[in-house]
């Protein structure tokens, strides 16, 4: 396969799960070479993401690497496959690339967690909502600009309403549903939204009480999105400079903990709904 120019995040994820087997099975790129009969430079370009790679060259890793998990090998096959057009790449030239990452991760997703704590999640954002937060960033974007953000975040949350959707866990604290953006108006109709998405049954929404008091993991968003396997699991986290995404064990583990104490510490789904019933009552 020949080079690539850029490498998306998951045809990167998919180059470091192969060092990750090669790293277990202890050997170098030059003895995974040899042994193989693979150029070690290549080995080391499709480990990078530049080179693209074939399932069938895939499982030949694997069993130089005896290694023998097949769903895990399976599901790395699978990432191989040609990527075709998407409709993010219609965005290509108008966004960040890890705006566009974002959207391939939650499109292959089999599910995904997460948890916020001032904005609310951008897969349950109204339209003007969003258009309120894209008005904050800093540096300004110009008006054109927050509205290629909008119309991205929008589509993206058509994952929720395809056939069949991809089933959805947000943790919102109690801030973020009481901060006014935009209003009562604004926050009215953001509110009803997530109640009324809350009912859909592949959506659970948890309030995070501030009865709840402290926990892990208070400074930041998160977001799980679920691999076929735990292996391919991804964390994304949400900072001033961007996303970042996460995938190696000690990390997935470390997240996973953090979002479970979490769930334990919020209402449970039934009860979340009814106190955001109430808050949309005093608006």
């Amino acid at each position: 396969m020949p080079p690539r120019s850029t490498a998306t995040a998951r045809q990167r994820r998919l180059g470091a799960e192969l060092r990750k087997l090669r790293e277990r099975a202890g050997l170098s790129t030059r003895a995974a070479g040899q042994k193989l009969g693979i150029d070690p430079a290549r080995i080391s370009n499709i480990e990078s993401g530049k080179f693209g790679v074939s399932a069938d060259r895939i499982r030949t890793f694997a069993l130089g690497y005896d290694y023998d998990d097949e769903p895990h090998i399976e599901a790395l096959a699978t990432m191989s496959k040609g990527r075709s057009r998407n409709w993010w790449d219609d965005y290509r030239e108008l966004l960040p690339p890890v705006l566009l990452d974002l959207s391939e991760m939650e499109e292959h997703a089999t599910a995904l967690r997460t948890v916020q704590f001032t904005h609310l999640p951008g897969l349950l954002q109204t339209a003007d909502y969003a258009r309120l937060v894209f008005r904050q960033n800093v540096p300004a974007l110009a008006p054109p600009l927050v509205e290629h953000r909008l119309s991205h975040r929008i589509k993206r949350q058509g994952i929720l309403y395809a056939d069949p959707p991809t089933p959805f866990t947000a943790i919102i604290h109690e801030a973020a549903l009481r901060m006014q953006f935009g209003g009562p108006e604004v926050m009215r109709e953001q509110l009803a939204h997530i109640a009324e998405m809350g009912e859909r049954e592949h959506v659970t929404i948890l309030v995070l009480p501030f009865a709840a008091g402290i926990f892990p993991g208070a400074g930041q968003t998160v977001v799980i999105a679920e691999g076929p396997v735990p292996q391919l699991d991804t964390v994304q986290l949400d900072t001033e400079h961007g996303s970042e995404f996460l995938h190696a064990e000690a990390q997935l583990v470390k997240y996973r903990t953090i979002m479970g104490r979490m769930e334990d510490l919020s209402l449970d789904p039934a009860v979340s709904r009814k106190f955001i019933h109430t808050l949309v009552s005093t608006l």
